[in-house]
């Protein structure tokens, strides 16, 4: 990694420098764009010791919730940040926070503030992270950022558990179906093909399917693993390729309650960033370009840079969400009504509840549709499989 010196201008003309480490020039300035500012001018700094963040990896959510938790809970008993970071350094459970605590402790005793050496590490703590912790030192009032990204943290953990467990059950069943044909196939169908062929009747179609297709994967077996990493690596790569991502997020966003859970889970993450940067006394502009980063589906993504344009227009918060046309009517209606009554802060906690139960409606409402259709699919499994291994002996019976 090289580090690099920018100047940029905000949305307002006003104009920043800092510092940023990428691979080139060019990813310099795309990530200085993507903090949401204009970038002027980009040159690199071969003076200065280039980051150690090759030996950092990215944080689990939980890892990153217990970072935060435990340096919040530090500072607000009183010890100065590098005692804060020296004591996760060596008392934190897992290795990268403790390696994370560290680098952050090595790069404040050289003479970077806290927020600058976070913002070195976006793959680490997101931009989301590094535009709180901006705002908190900048105000002076860290406590309160920290337990700001404590509470979004832990929300996202919450959103996140809600959905993995809607999917955790359907995911295994299938998983399971599938082993079980496996094992049916490749152990089954060739134990009783002497037998079948000791009848000397031609077998059934559906039968002999069957066992020519469990010879082929006894014989063949590494397709089995070959398979299944060709299927996962296909399907990875066409989430990473843009193109192909774009049409999936179209996709899903058609699929009826799919498109809700992914929806109120998108805009749950949205409003809470919102409403969370917005109480940090960040521009609500600069809250919009934070938030927007919370969307991993691009056609949202494509929406909400319809309404910061709008708001750089000079048009309200209620009006350039709507020109969104992505939200609810309802969340629409609560931060217009925050925005008369000077109450924004209180109305968007109060919007974020309600998608919260919505949320957690729509994810009960897919555990009780999932239940049937997993039945069905494997009563049809079980039916076929039974037909395949017992219409030969059926049709030993008839003359």
């Amino acid at each position: 990694m090289t580090r690099y010196e920018y100047e940029a201008e905000k949305w307002n003309g006003e104009k920043v420098r800092g510092h940023i480490d990428a691979k080139t020039t060019v990813e310099a300035r795309v990530r200085v764009r993507n903090m949401g500012y204009k970038v002027l001018e980009v040159n690199e700094i071969r003076s200065v010791q280039t980051i150690r963040a090759a030996h950092l990896q990215s944080l689990t959510l939980k890892e990153k919730i217990d970072f935060t938790q435990t340096f919040l809970t530090l500072n607000k008993a009183g010890l100065p940040i590098i005692e804060s970071l020296i004591f996760i350094e060596k008392d934190a459970a897992s290795r990268q926070v403790r390696l994370l605590a560290q680098e952050i402790k090595r790069q404040i005793i050289s003479g970077y503030t806290l927020s600058d050496t976070i913002s070195k590490y976006p793959n680490i703590f997101g931009q989301v992270y590094i535009g709180l912790a901006k705002a908190g030192e900048d105000s002076g009032e860290i406590d309160k950022t920290f337990e700001r990204l404590v509470q979004l943290l832990n929300k996202q953990g919450l959103i996140k558990g809600k959905v993995i467990g809607a999917l955790t059950y359907p995911i295994f069943v299938v998983l399971l179906a599938i082993a079980v044909v496996l094992i049916m196939l490749m152990f089954v169908f060739p134990a009783f093909k002497d037998m079948f062929e000791q009848q000397g009747k031609t077998l059934p179609f559906i039968t002999q399917c069957c066992i020519n297709m469990g010879e082929f994967l006894k014989d063949k077996w590494m397709i089995i693993p070959i398979g299944i990493g060709v299927i996962v690596g296909s399907f990875m790569y066409l989430l990473r390729w843009e193109p192909s991502r774009r049409r999936i997020d179209e996709l899903v966003l058609n699929i009826p309650l799919i498109s809700d859970l992914v929806k109120s889970a998108a805009f749950s993450n949205f409003l809470t960033v919102l409403q969370i940067a917005y109480d940090a006394g960040i521009p609500i502009i600069e809250c919009l370009y934070l938030s927007r980063t919370t969307f991993s589906n691009y056609v949202m993504q494509d929406a909400i840079k319809v309404s910061i344009k709008k708001m750089q227009a000079g048009a309200h918060l209620s009006e350039s969400l709507k020109a969104a046309n992505l939200f609810p009517k309802m969340i629409l209606f609560m931060v217009a009504t925050g925005e008369q009554s000077g109450r924004l802060g209180e109305l968007m906690i109060q919007s974020v509840q309600h998608i919260d139960q919505q949320l957690d409606v729509i994810i009960d409402m897919m555990g009780k549709l999932i239940e049937p259709i997993l039945l069905i699919f494997i009563g049809f499994l079980v039916c076929f499989l039974a037909l395949s291994l017992y219409l030969p002996l059926f049709q030993s019976y008839t003359v």
